[in-house]
């Protein structure tokens, strides 16, 4: 009989912390969430100091059972949840479902599941931290009032089954500014000159850019030809020779934040598909020798801070592999003027010495390079920095100016692991050699280029995740959720790695902005973060921040039931007929995607599959290949062929394909 049981989330995070305990311990998961408020209604008694009411979650009653039978034989009990709001908040509905003894229940946690974090949780075992539940609760009931007070008003004014959503109808509406800003922009015409100086040694010209007091842009292609002209003939030579050494210093360590950036701008990786397989890197994958390990930190974090322990090993580790010479010094970010949650510390491998390319025959690929971009960016953020020589020539005939760069890197210190995409373009744009002060070259080729000013980008998850840290929406474990939800709930929509606002989407933003101005204003939602910051410190209690929150949204629902005008969003026609009844099938979608469906619903309830095309052939037979989904919703690509042509792969074949955005097409 084992003498302790200890609850975690997920079956491999009991598997890799079971190995490390030994007989006297039993760890089982719960699957998560046991408890929460019930679908049918809102839950929570808003005459009664809104105290919410919690249900047993459907499914879970014979876990609970098996849990209960442990609890009960066990001397104590462990709850070793997720070190953060939810987990706090899974471990005291654990503790009151199962009706534990608060005397023989601790609290564990642990930012990484190695066997000292975990040995060293069970010494500094503690009780439930109830702050943390309070601002978890304050979370759960702000976002489930916000969702079925204002969603029957979308249903009626817009369309049955939409969602609105504390956090999700401000994102939407950021990106829903974007898409207006670039409606808007008007583009403005401006030519850039170009020198190609030769010295009548080398092949490669010295290539060098045109300003006229510091300025490098001319409005007109009159202004351009004019400087082209009284160039001509000149003879140019070198006027200045300046030289310095430019340092850059090492990255800081991953936080949910720039883990999700990097991953989507290097290996085009969604911010839900980021986090999902940083889950299983951090729960525990079989690793030759060591059997079910933890490879990362915990993976929701907004902190850069490395613990002692772990620098120490990182030092020892780089000191070995590169030299004492690579070694960095110890440096802090910044203070940004925001709260940043400090409990954990940044996303980094658990054991230095567990290279990439040790386990990368252990690892599926997905899995292989998260895990590459997380220890490559760790062991360069304890580099030195990168030293670079700049040497920048000033190019002139007397009266017009061009001037060139070179750059030569004299130690690559950090950028000897970990190089960033825009330093090696910028590499490339330096010339590789450089004459020196008083050198008059032989000729010149000087032409001009017209460009036209850009509008802003389009949102990317990367960049919206960027504007969401950086405006306080939201939290590390927030911010694949939310745009998750508004690609679930087809707001917006996913072209390449753009992000773009659905018809759909517009109308539900709109509505919101006229009804409920304050609930997706930025400040707002921003405000509120803090507050929960608070109620976690214990400075601020949760039921008052419900209090002031709730009459106002009911107030406003009132007002925009009167007021409100509807707004009918078309259903998208295709050209395909119904085939039985003949109508012109229209784009539905379901919980995977996009289906075809007969608008005579419920006179004729046809439907049938959408074939979302892909532009690359067949291996097999050349045919045109389209995204398919199984019955759980995975994607996987099928010939058009079929039945008659088999093929199938969860792979595109060489080409490119829409990226898997978590089951939403």
């Amino acid at each position: 009989m084992n003498k302790y049981l200890v609850i975690v989330e997920s079956p491999a995070k009991a598997k890799t912390i079971q190995k490390f305990l030994g007989k006297d311990y039993a760890v089982i998961a719960s699957g998560g969430h046991v408890r929460d408020l019930p679908k049918s209604t809102l839950g929570v008694d808003t005459k009664n100091d809104y105290e919410p009411h919690y249900i047993t979650i459907r499914g879970k009653g014979e876990i609970l059972a098996e849990l209960r039978k442990k609890a009960k034989a066990a001397k104590r009990v462990y709850l070793a949840t997720d070190p953060d709001r939810e987990g706090e908040a899974i471990s005291w509905h654990l503790m009151e479902v199962l009706k534990l003894d608060e005397k023989e229940t601790r609290r564990i946690t642990f930012n990484e599941i190695t066997k000292n974090a975990v040995k060293s949780s069970l010494a500094g075992a503690r009780n439930i931290n109830m702050n943390l539940v309070n601002a978890q609760q304050a979370r759960r009931v702000l976002d489930r009032m916000v969702g079925y007070e204002i969603s029957p008003i979308l249903w009626a004014k817009v369309k049955r089954g939409l969602s609105a959503g504390r956090v999700q109808s401000v994102t939407l509406r950021i990106i829903s500014d974007r898409e207006n800003e670039i409606a808007a922009f008007q583009s403005r015409e401006y030519w850039s000159i170009e020198g190609k100086f030769h010295d009548g040694v080398h092949k490669e010209p010295i290539v060098a850019e045109y300003s006229v007091k510091g300025k490098k842009e001319l409005a007109s292609k009159e202004e351009a030809d004019a400087v082209i002209a009284a160039v001509s003939g000149s003879t140019f030579s070198v006027t200045d020779s300046k030289s310095s050494e430019r340092r850059q210093k090492a990255p800081l360590p991953y936080t949910t934040s720039t883990l999700q950036q990097d991953a989507s701008r290097k290996l085009n990786y969604s911010t839900i598909k980021t986090m999902r397989v940083a889950q299983q890197l951090y729960e525990g994958v079989e690793i030759k020798g060591h059997g079910s390990i933890g490879l990362i930190t915990y993976l929701r974090t907004d902190s850069t801070r490395i613990s002692d322990e772990a620098a120490s090993a990182a030092t020892a580790f780089i000191k070995e592999r590169y030299g004492a010479e690579f070694l960095g010094e110890d440096r802090k970010e910044a203070a940004s003027g925001k709260k940043i949650q400090d409990a954990h510390e940044a996303i980094r491998p658990t054991y230095i010495d567990i290279t990439p390319a040790s386990v990368k025959d252990q690892l599926t690929n997905e899995q292989f390079r998260l895990y590459q971009l997380i220890w490559k960016r760790f062991v360069a953020s304890r580099m030195a920095d990168c030293v670079t020589n700049v040497t920048t020539l000033t190019i002139s005939d007397g009266e017009h100016v061009f001037t060139a760069s070179a750059s030569k890197c004299v130690f690559e210190g950090f950028r000897s692991v970990y190089t960033e995409a825009t330093e090696e373009a910028a590499a490339e744009k330096s010339c590789r050699y450089l004459p020196q002060k008083g050198f008059v070259f032989k000729g010149q080729e000087v032409t001009g280029e017209q460009h036209f000013t850009q509008p802003p980008a389009h949102y990317t998850e990367a960049s919206l995740v960027r504007t969401m840290e950086e405006l306080g929406i939201g939290r590390p474990s927030t911010y694949a959720p939310t745009i998750t939800t508004l690609l679930t709930r087809h707001y917006i929509a996913k072209d390449g790695k753009n992000l773009f606002v659905t018809e759909l989407g517009e109308a539900v933003n709109e509505m919101m902005k006229k009804a409920f101005a304050s609930i997706v204003a930025v400040d707002f939602t921003a405000n509120m973060e803090l507050l929960l910051d608070g109620v976690e410190d214990g400075t601020v209690n949760w039921k008052t921040v419900i209090e002031n929150f709730y009459p106002d949204l009911v107030s406003a629902v009132k007002d925009a039931e009167k007021d409100l005008a509807s707004v009918r969003i078309q259903d998208e026609v295709t050209d395909q007929p119904c085939e039985e009844c003949g109508r012109m099938l229209v784009v539905k979608y379901g919980p995977h995607g996009k289906f075809l469906a007969c608008p005579g619903f419920p006179e004729c309830r046809f439907t049938k599959p959408y074939i979302e095309k892909t532009g690359i052939p067949c291996p097999k037979c050349g045919k045109e290949l389209t995204i398919r989904r199984t019955k759980r919703g995975k994607r996987y690509f099928g010939c058009m062929g079929y039945p008659e042509c088999d093929y199938m792969s969860w792979q595109a074949p060489k080409g490119s394909a829409p990226e898997d955005n978590g089951g939403v097409v």
